[in-house]
């Protein structure tokens, strides 16, 4: 749980919450109780902090989107994370020259 909160920069409880309200995260727990979560958890949370940070849908409008359109919302989110690591890279090599 410290790693994805620390991933997207918000505390436990708001992690906790959005598992609650969002069937599409399912982190398996551990015999302590302690979250694992998967890599599909990872990239649904990048989804839903982008629908309702970036986007500024309500929760019930990210549930509705996400259950709607989960194909081309996963598809995008692939397309921001490809663009975010060539931006990155270009960064880097700008900094370099």
């Amino acid at each position: 749980m410290g790693e994805v909160t620390e991933m997207f920069g918000v505390n436990a409880s708001q992690i906790r919450f959005y598992e609650k309200e969002f069937d599409v995260l399912q982190p398996k727990k551990n015999k302590k109780g302690n979250r694992l979560f998967t890599p599909e958890d990872i990239e649904n949370l990048k989804i839903i902090f982008h629908l309702v940070d970036d986007k500024g849908f309500t929760l019930k409008g990210a549930k509705d989107h996400l259950k709607n359109n989960s194909g081309d919302v996963k598809e995008n989110q692939k397309i921001i994370a490809s663009l975010e690591r060539l931006k990155d890279f270009l960064v880097k090599l700008n900094d370099e020259i």
